[in-house]
C-alpha cells in the first residue's frame, strides 16, 4: 500500500500541495491529472527520492521495486536491444557476476549465479526486450541500431520500453503516449492491462485513461482528490460537484448551450456511418461533462477563411514516397470544403508521406496535384516546433505575419491560447513543448486556413488545451485531414476515415473499434506491432520490405467498382453540400447583422423624437433581416432533409 500523509510540497517558492493525504491500494492503476505546473511530475520525483516534502511523509511498502520512465536519453552507441535490457538492473548485475566468476574460474559461485539467472528467466530476456521494441513501433532490424541513430521521439519510446522491461512493484509513467502513434497506444494499453503491480501514470489522453485507469487522482487547489473509476467517471463526478457551485454558473450554462447548438447542427447532418454515430454520442456526453471544464484557460477558434475554392485540392493517378522508393500508389483523392478525414494505418504504411504529398512537400513522385485558386493550408507537425523563432515572443510571431494588426487584436487572439500579459511578449526559448505547440497552433489559426493538415496535433498538449482544440476543430468550416493517436479528438472531429495500408489509400467504413480489431488480427501475437513509418523530415529508419500482407478484404475489381460508385455519390451530393455550406455562412452573417441592429436599438437615445427616422430605419432593417434569416433557415432545413433522403437511399456510404 502506498500512503501519503499530511503532505506539503513546494518548488521554487510555490506551494504545490498543502496538508493533503492519499492512499493507493496494491494493484490499482491510477491516472494523475491536473493543470500544467500543478505538481504532477514533482509528485513522481517525491516517490523516487529526488525531492523531500516540507511536511508530512510518503510511505511505500518495504522492498518496493520502482520502475519509472525517463523523459530524456543521451545519445549512446549501445544497441536499442541492450539499452532496453539495461532496464532489468538485477539481470545486468547477475550477468556481471557470471562474467567475473567465469574469469576467476569460480565454479561454485558460477553454479549459484546460473541458478539465479534461470530463476530470473534470463534465457528469455532478449526475446522479451525485442517484443517490447516491436510493440512500441520499431522494426525487428531496429533492435540492432545504436540509440544515437534515433530521433528524440523514438528515444523516448526506448525509455518507455526500458521502464517496462524493469521488474517492478510500482510503475511510474509520465505521459507515456506523448510520442506514440495510435497503434503503439493500443499495444501499450494491452500490456498495462496485464501488469500486476501498482501503476501511477500522468496522461492527457482521455481514451488511454479510460482504458487503463481504475482510479483518478486530481490536483485540485493544492490537494490530491481521488475519484473512483476511469477518466469518464472522473469528469462526471467532478461536473456534478462543480454544478452545485454557484460561482461560474452562467459560464457553465453558456458552454453547455454552445455544445448543444453544435450537437443539434451535427445531428442534422450525420450519416449512418458508425463513426458519425459515435461522434454524436461523444458530443452528448460532452454536454454532461461540460462543467468539468468551465475553468479552462483556453478558448479559441480557427477564423473563417476570406475565400474558399471547391474543390480545395485533388491528386490524380498519384504515387508518393521518398527518393526511388514508392510507398503509395494509385492515389485518387479529392478534398472539398467541409471534408473531415482521419488517417488510419499501421506504422510505416505512409500516413506522413501522404500528408507531405497533400501539402506539396516533395513526396508526390508521380501524378497530378491540382489546387483551388484560394487554397490556404495550415500544417501542423511536431518537427515544425523546431522552425519557430526561439528568440521571438508569441506576439512577435503573429505581428510578423500581420504588421498592420493592432496590438490589442493580437493580444486578444493570443489570450484564447492562454498567453496573457508578459507571457505574450516573452521569447519562447524557455517555453515547454506544450507552450510551443500552442504558439504553433496560434500561428496557423491566425492565417485563416481553409485546409488543416494535422499530424499528431495533441502531443504535449494538456487535457484542457486538447478540449479547446477539439471544440475549435468542430466549428472549423474548412477541410481537415488529421493523423492522431488521440481517439477522443478523432471521434469528435472527423466524419470519415481513410485507411493507409499495403501501398494504397482507401475509404474505411468501420469505426475506431473496428480498426483496433483489424490491427490486432494483423499482428502475429499481442506483443508485436508493425514497423514504424518512414518520414523524411525526421531521422527515422526506413524499411520498405516490412509491410504486412493482409488487407481489410476487398478485390481489385471490387475496389474499382466501389471507387466509381463513391465518385458518383459525391457528384450527386456535391451541389447540396455546397448549398448547405453557403446557407450556413449566410445565416451566420445575418445573425451578426441582426445582433448589431438590436444592439443599436438597445440605446435609449434612439427613441428620442429627434431620432424617429433612424428608429424607423432600424426597425425596418430588423424586420427585413429576420425575414431573410427565417427564409435561409427554412431553405437550410429543406436542403438538409434532401441530403438525409439521399443518404437513406444509399447514395452516401453508410
Amino acid at each position: 500500500m502506498l500512503s501519503i500523509t499530511d503532505l506539503s510540497l513546494q518548488r521554487g517558492g510555490v506551494w504545490l500541495l498543502e496538508r493533503t493525504s492519499l492512499t493507493i491500494q496494491p494493484g490499482q492503476r491510477v491516472a494523475i491529472v491536473g493543470a500544467n505546473g500543478a505538481g504532477k511530475s514533482s509528485l513522481f520525483q517525491l516517490f523516487l527520492g529526488g525531492l523531500a516534502p516540507e511536511h508530512g511523509n510518503v510511505s511505500l511498502p518495504g522492498g518496493c521495486r520502482i520502475a519509472h520512465m525517463a523523459q530524456e536519453v543521451a545519445a549512446s552507441q549501445r544497441s536499442a536491444r541492450d539499452f532496453v535490457l539495461d532496464g532489468d538492473i538485477e539481470l545486468r548485475r547477475l550477468e556481471r557476476e557470471r562474467a567475473r566468476s567465469e574469469a576467476e574460474e569460480d565454479d561454485h559461485t558460477l553454479a549459484r549465479i546460473l541458478g539465479e539467472l534461470d530463476i530470473h528467466e534470463a534465457w528469455s530476456a532478449s526475446r522479451r526486450a525485442e517484443a517490447l521494441i516491436r510493440g512500441l513501433g520499431f522494426s525487428t532490424a531496429d533492435a540492432d541500431r545504436p540509440v544515437a541513430s534515433f530521433s528524440g521521439g523514438w528515444r523516448i519510446r526506448l525509455n518507455l520500453a526500458q521502464a517496462l522491461m524493469r521488474p517492478s512493484d510500482l510503475l511510474l509513467l509520465d505521459e507515456p503516449t506523448n510520442h506514440l502513434d495510435l497503434d503503439a497506444c493500443l499495444w501499450l494499453e494491452n500490456w498495462l492491462a496485464r501488469y500486476s503491480g501498482t501503476l501511477l501514470f500522468i496522461s492527457h489522453d482521455r481514451d488511454f485513461m479510460d482504458r487503463v485507469a481504475t482510479q483518478v487522482v486530481h490536483f485540485d487547489h493544492r490537494k490530491l482528490v481521488p475519484y473512483t473509476g476511469n477518466y469518464t467517471a472522473f469528469e462526471s463526478q467532478r461536473s456534478e460537484r462543480l454544478a452545485q457551485q454557484q460561482a461560474g454558473y452562467e459560464r457553465q450554462q453558456a458552454r453547455v448551450a454552445e455544445i448543444q447548438r453544435f450537437i443539434d447542427r451535427f445531428k442534422a447532418q450525420a450519416t449512418k456511418a458508425r463513426q458519425a454515430q459515435s461522434r454524436v454520442k461523444a458530443l452528448e456526453r460532452m454536454e454532461r461533462i461540460a462543467p468539468a471544464h468551465i475553468d479552462s484557460p483556453f478558448s479559441f477558434r480557427f477564423p473563417t477563411a476570406d475565400k474558399v475554392s471547391n474543390p480545395l485540392l485533388s491528386i490524380r493517378k498519384g504515387e508518393a514516397g521518398h527518393g526511388d522508393t514508392v510507398l503509395l500508389r494509385g492515389l485518387d483523392l479529392t478534398l472539398l470544403p467541409g471534408t473531415r478525414v482521419g488517417l488510419l494505418g499501421p506504422n510505416g504504411a505512409g500516413k506522413s508521406t501522404l500528408m507531405d504529398a497533400l501539402r506539396d512537400a516533395g513526396t508526390l513522385l508521380n501524378g497530378e496535384r491540382k489546387t483551388g485558386e484560394h487554397l490556404a493550408i495550415g500544417y501542423f507537425a511536431q518537427h515544425q516546433l523546431e522552425s519557430l523563432d526561439l528568440d521571438a515572443s508569441p506576439f512577435l510571431h503573429l505581428q510578423r505575419l500581420s504588421p498592420g494588426a493592432s496590438e490589442q487584436k493580437v493580444r486578444n487572439f493570443l489570450g484564447g491560447f492562454n498567453f496573457h500579459g508578459d507571457e505574450a511578449l516573452t521569447p519562447i526559448r524557455q517555453f515547454s513543448g506544450g507552450e510551443k505547440a500552442r504558439v504553433a497552433l496560434a500561428v496557423i489559426a491566425w492565417q485563416k486556413p481553409n485546409l488543416l493538415l494535422l499530424d499528431e496535433p495533441t502531443n504535449h498538449l494538456d487535457l484542457e488545451m486538447r478540449q479547446a482544440l477539439t471544440m475549435a476543430l468542430q466549428e472549423f468550416e474548412g477541410a481537415i485531414v488529421v493523423v492522431s493517436h488521440d481517439r477522443h479528438l478523432l471521434r469528435n472531429t472527423v466524419d470519415e476515415f481513410w485507411l493507409v495500408t499495403d501501398g494504397r489509400v482507401q475509404s474505411y467504413d468501420g469505426d475506431l473499434e473496428d480498426y483496433e480489431r483489424w490491427l490486432a488480427e494483423r499482428r502475429k501475437d499481442d506483443t508485436e506491432a508493425p514497423r514504424r513509418e518512414s518520414d523524411a523530415s525526421v531521422s527515422r529508419h526506413t524499411d520498405t520490405t516490412d509491410v504486412a500482407s493482409e488487407t481489410p478484404g476487398e478485390s481489385a475489381d471490387d475496389r474499382k467498382t466501389r471507387k466509381r460508385a463513391e465518385a458518383d455519390r459525391r457528384k450527386k451530393l456535391s451541389p447540396y453540400r455546397k448549398r448547405q455550406s453557403n446557407l450556413e455562412s449566410t445565416m451566420e452573417a445575418l445573425q451578426k447583422e441582426v445582433a448589431a441592429v438590436e444592439d443599436a436599438l438597445a440605446f435609449p437615445d434612439v427613441y428620442d423624437d429627434s431620432n424617429r427616422a433612424r428608429l424607423r430605419d432600424l426597425l425596418g432593417q430588423q424586420a427585413d433581416l429576420k425575414r431573410r434569416l427565417s427564409e435561409a433557415e427554412d431553405e437550410w432545413m429543406a436542403v438538409v432533409e434532401q441530403i438525409e433522403e439521399l443518404e437513406s437511399e444509399g447514395l452516401v456510404q453508410s
